[in-house]
């Protein structure tokens, strides 16, 4: 008797344990508070990958609609269009976002919105991010994300899902039949609760893009040498997630001291 009621306490430890983590993320998420930082420092390195990049797909645009205008994309030739998930050079992650997982006050946002470009039968820009926040946080007339058809008589349906895991839910299937059209798919996404954001045209289903959701504003996606940077961070202990749609993520815990740069590589590696 004794070991099963001692049994039970722990199993009731662990469960308020769970709870207040649970309480804790939830705050981080929602609750991110906007101030000045004070002598902030900064997190800064490198995401490299472990093993080759996948080879890319090769589409040929000749089986789908449209194919005469969709060859005259830049990297297409005699109809054939490379499509590549995963960039890296000399072993050096480009499109990797990296951010701060754990924290509730900062600086002040810089995001303006992302505006996705559909043009020549591609999706401008490949990965991004996307800001979740709650409706009293955002101005009636803030466009958080976007999507604009930039070709000339092609029609594109722009289909947004949110993704967890292997699983995809629709927030939105808009139809834009036109050049210049644009659909303001803010409202679509008060629904996206993970942190993939994925991007498909129903019309021409090659054409693809992703963005990581973020909760605050310290994110940065790394470029073709890998490179990142997080600025004017309040001095503290974070965990700090470098992702990738296609590779995966990877967290660490960083400690960034006032005034200084906080130095910390991250790897992924091919699956």
């Amino acid at each position: 008797m004794k070991t099963t009621n001692k049994t039970l306490l722990a199993l009731m430890a662990l469960t308020v344990a769970g709870i207040l983590a649970l309480g804790n993320n939830a705050l981080a998420k929602s609750d991110y508070k906007e101030g000045s930082v004070s002598n902030g420092g900064s997190i800064s390195g490198v995401v490299n990958l472990k093993g080759d990049p996948p080879p890319p797909i090769m589409e040929d645009l000749g089986k789908g609609k449209n194919s005469e205008f969709c060859s005259t994309h830049p990297d297409a030739k005699d109809g054939i269009r490379p499509r590549v998930k995963v960039k890296a050079h000399d072993g050096k992650l480009e499109g990797a976002v990296v951010l701060i997982e754990n924290i509730t006050e900062g600086k002040a946002w810089e995001y303006k919105g992302q505006n996705f470009d559909f043009k020549t039968c591609d999706i401008f820009p490949k990965i991004a991010v996307v800001r979740k926040t709650e409706k009293k946080e955002m101005p009636k007339d803030f466009v958080n994300v976007s999507i604009t058809n930039e070709d000339p008589n092609i029609l594109h349906n722009p289909h947004g899902y949110a993704v967890k895991g292997a699983n995809r839910k629709t927030l939105f299937n808009k139809p834009l039949p036109s050049k210049g059209d644009v659909a303001d798919v803010t409202k679509n996404l008060k629904r996206l609760k993970d942190d993939h954001f994925f991007l498909q045209c129903d019309q021409h289903n090659y054409m693809e893009a992703d963005a990581r959701v973020v909760w605050n504003p310290y994110y940065a996606i790394t470029g073709a040498d890998g490179t990142f940077k997080l600025t004017n961070v309040p001095a503290g202990k974070y965990k700090v997630t470098a992702w990738h749609p296609y590779v995966g993520e990877v967290t660490q815990e960083v400690t960034v001291s006032g005034g200084a740069d906080a130095a910390q590589n991250f790897e992924l590696a091919v699956k």
